[in-house]
């Protein structure tokens, strides 16, 4: 009697057992066609860059530290020639480095004019029109160098122009040189007044001198460092101020010696 209970809790047990897991995959599991659309699924967030939007203004007045890629002469310069420069020093806006060493810029000569034989000076005016960043992004500004430093008399204005070292001292020179030479001639000549003749005589030749030559020309050598100076607001795009590469400086050949 005992056994035959047993066995009938054991198979009520088993029967329970099985409708229960039957009725879990059914609710997981619906019969029949489905009628309605699944439930919205939430988009994925893209991640946002770490790249500020934020404007960049470099403001007029910001002074840049460039050096000169090809040599100015005016023996040889015309107005129209291009020129080529890169920074030597990496401008900061906000603790952010917006120009970096190694950028390039390109300019143009303005008008050039050689040095009289009488008086006048050799002087050319140059302006820088385009920046080049090390990733490739191009702007235009507007630049005109202050400073220079040439190793030489060249001085420089606002508005952009070189100017040459006079020549007057060389040309009195050359003048009191020819002088004296042509006196102690007519002296050895003919006494007291041949010294006179030949001083007159050395002086002509003196002039004659200055008159067949030109003034120093005004030159900034290959490797020149300039103070450059933005005329106007230089707008950035933030998106493309964005490089790894903050720049080196290439070395480049030393202009040799300048006669003093």
């Amino acid at each position: 009697m005992l056994e035959a209970r047993a066995e009938i809790l054991t198979r009520n047990f088993c029967l329970l057992g099985g409708l229960l897991v039957a009725s879990g995959v059914l609710a997981q599991e619906p019969v029949g066609p489905q009628t309605s659309s699944p439930p919205p699924v939430a988009p994925v967030q893209k991640a946002q860059s770490g790249a500020p939007h934020e404007p960049i203004l470099v403001p007029a007045g910001t002074r840049l530290a460039v050096a000169l890629e090809n040599g100015i002469s005016t023996r040889s310069a015309k107005a129209g020639d291009s020129l080529y420069f890169h920074t030597v020093f990496p401008v900061t806006e906000n603790n952010r480095i917006v120009i970096p060493v190694g950028s390039y810029l390109r300019g143009s000569l303005l008008e050039s004019k050689r040095p009289g034989r009488i008086k006048g000076k050799g002087e050319f005016r140059l302006r820088l029109e385009t920046l080049i960043f090390p990733n490739g992004y191009t702007v235009n500004l507007l630049a005109v160098p202050r400073s220079a430093d040439t190793g030489g008399k060249e001085t420089t204005d606002p508005e952009g122009k070189v100017t040459g070292g006079g020549g007057k001292g060389k040309d009195a020179g050359t003048v009191a040189t020819t002088t004296v030479t042509g006196a102690g001639i007519g002296a050895i000549a003919g006494g007291g007044k041949g010294a006179g003749i030949g001083a007159g005589i050395g002086g002509l030749i003196g002039l004659g001198a200055i008159l067949l030559t030109r003034g120093p020309e005004a030159e900034l050598p290959r490797g020149t460092t300039l103070d450059i100076v933005l005329e106007r607001d230089l707008p950035l795009d933030a998106r493309m101020v964005q490089f790894t590469n903050t720049g080196r400086e290439q070395p480049i050949t030393p202009p040799p010696m300048r006669p003093q």
